[in-house]
């Protein structure tokens, strides 16, 4: 383990240098010098700590009128200069604009406390600030974010009732459900982040500690992270945001490694206001990317018509839009639904039948791919990871497939597996996947999600139901779709003794199944 998260530390530290030369680059973008100048302050944050933060207002802002607000905190190791391309289009449109690295990172003050309660003081504390001492309107605030400013945002929302509007982008609403769904640790993800925070922050020994018992999978610990995670999750205070009314939109991206969409899209349910749901083929924050540099996005221009309608009071029909707004990984085009029970209009299950017994421990070479990257390729190239469904080793993997197709599959929402496991220890991992194979038996991974189980009976059978990754994808007429069962992924850490076995059965009274939501035909 020791050798694998330094490699994903290297990685990280790559990542960093990136993000430094895009905050260079946004600081020269010409959107960035065409509006009033930008001032850079110091902010006092919860605790006494100085926060360290850019305002723009609008140009011509003079003190005889007041703007409405849009509080942007930073995503996680980002400087402060991140949204610079944006917040000077925001500032000409109308908006007073702060933005404000979060405590831990670069110069702001304090240590990391993965959006902890520190964090959601701060974020009251920069309103504060902007109130007095810019021309911002307190009656008309919104949050705004990417990733860890997304999360931060949403949390805010619900301890402020200042806070009428929130664009929650690429961000979580269930922490603990995004890196650790399945009961398994998603340690690229994590080391990723873990890596990022070294390089540009300081980490909290609360911060520290988690991370290691993380690493270590520490299941005496297990219970302390989860309610760790519980505390940083918009999911565990969605009845005060809702109380407090705020207009909430959120947009992530169908591959995203970090915060998958499925954790999203059941918080979405949740909210009661006025709401938005969109995703978009990429990965963690891809979609949002190109609008950090003052170029066209469609993420950032749906934020700006939120934003206008119910900060501005704006009659731009947004709100009379399809509030569910979808892009196949396969095609060009949005979908519009009015929720999200509706983006699967109808189920296919495929029988799982037989019984078929794996070894543990070895790859069988169906992967969820490398964080970041391999949903990157999906979404510029439509190139997810790949396996030659033939040639996977039975012995570490077990395979059902379809039928072939007579007439295009477009897969919308969440498949379901439901089959009957058997372990030969207390403790083990699977990783099910969902193919579209071709007809030469190349299958493009659709979705995947892992599964570990601790403390059961060994040969005693239990049932399994698990959610796969929400997807939008296009099965073309001639495919086929596999499920694939291994045990071992470089994504997440796995949890099978030496020598473990397992088998998938389906008992006549509770028959083995993938369910395969549908969009309408």
């Amino acid at each position: 383990m020791g050798h694998h998260r330094k490699a994903l530390r290297t990685t990280a530290v790559g990542a960093v240098s990136a993000t430094l030369v895009a905050g260079g680059v946004l600081g020269l973008t010409p959107t960035a010098q065409a509006a009033s100048a930008v001032r850079f302050v110091d902010i006092t944050g919860d605790g006494g700590i100085t926060l360290k933060a850019n305002v723009i207002t609008p140009e011509g802002a003079d003190g005889t009128r007041r703007y409405p607000l849009l509080v942007l905190p930073t995503s996680w190791g980002f400087p402060q200069v991140e949204y610079l391309a944006q917040a000077q289009k925001l500032a000409n449109s109308g908006y007073v604009v702060v933005s404000y690295n979060v405590r831990g990172f670069w110069q702001s003050g304090g240590e990391i406390e993965v959006a902890g309660p520190p964090d959601t003081a701060d974020a009251s504390k920069v309103i504060d600030w902007a109130l007095g001492h810019t021309p911002a309107d307190a009656r008309h605030i919104g949050m705004a974010g990417v990733s860890y400013g997304a999360g931060i945002s949403l949390i805010a929302a619900a301890h402020d009732k200042r806070i009428k509007a929130v664009a929650s982008l690429s961000g979580w609403a269930d922490l603990i459900g995004s890196i650790y769904s399945g009961r398994t640790q998603h340690v690229q993800a994590a080391a990723l982040l873990d890596g990022v925070s070294l390089v540009t922050g300081r980490q909290s020994p609360e911060a520290r500690q988690v991370f290691n018992d993380f690493y270590a999978s520490n299941l005496a610990k297990e219970q302390d992270l989860i309610n760790w995670g519980k505390k940083r999750s918009a999911a565990t205070y969605v009845d005060q945001l809702n109380k407090n009314g705020a207009a909430v939109m959120m947009a992530n991206a169908w591959g995203d490694t970090v915060f998958p969409p499925n954790q999203y899209a059941d918080f979405y349910e949740k909210l009661t206001g006025p709401k938005r749901l969109e995703f978009r083929p990429g990965d963690h924050a891809t979609a949002e990317l190109t609008g950090l540099f003052g170029l066209p996005n469609d993420v950032w221009t749906d934020t700006e018509r939120w934003f206008d309608h119910y900060l501005k009071g704006e009659d731009n029909g947004i709100d009379r839009e399809e509030p569910v707004r979808l892009k196949s990984r396969s095609t060009g085009g949005y979908e519009g639904y009015p929720d999200w029970k509706s983006v699967a209009a109808t189920e296919r299950k495929i029988a799982l039948a037989g019984t078929t017994t794996i070894h543990t421990n070895v790859d069988s070479g169906a992967d969820g791919g490398i964080v970041f990257l391999s949903s990157i390729l999906d979404q510029v190239a439509q190139v997810p990871p790949v396996a030659s469904i033939p040639l996977l080793p039975r012995r570490w993997a077990a395979v059902w497939q379809s039928e072939k197709y007579a007439t295009a599959q477009q897969i919308r929402g969440t498949a379901e597996l439901h089959t009957t496991v058997t372990p030969t220890k207390e403790s083990g991992t699977l990783v099910a996947y969902l193919y579209d194979v071709g007809p030469l038996g190349l299958g493009k991974l659709v979705s995947n999600a892992p599964y570990t189980f601790h403390g059961l009976t060994p040969g005693k059978p239990f049932s399994l139901g698990l959610d796969l990754f929400s997807t939008a994808y296009d099965v073309p007429a001639g495919h086929r779709l596999a499920l694939v069962v291994d045990t071992v992924d470089p994504l997440y850490i796995e949890h099978n003794p030496s020598g473990a076995q397992l088998t998938f059965s389906s008992p006549a009274n509770d028959p083995s199944y993938v369910s395969i939501p549908l969009r309408e035909q």
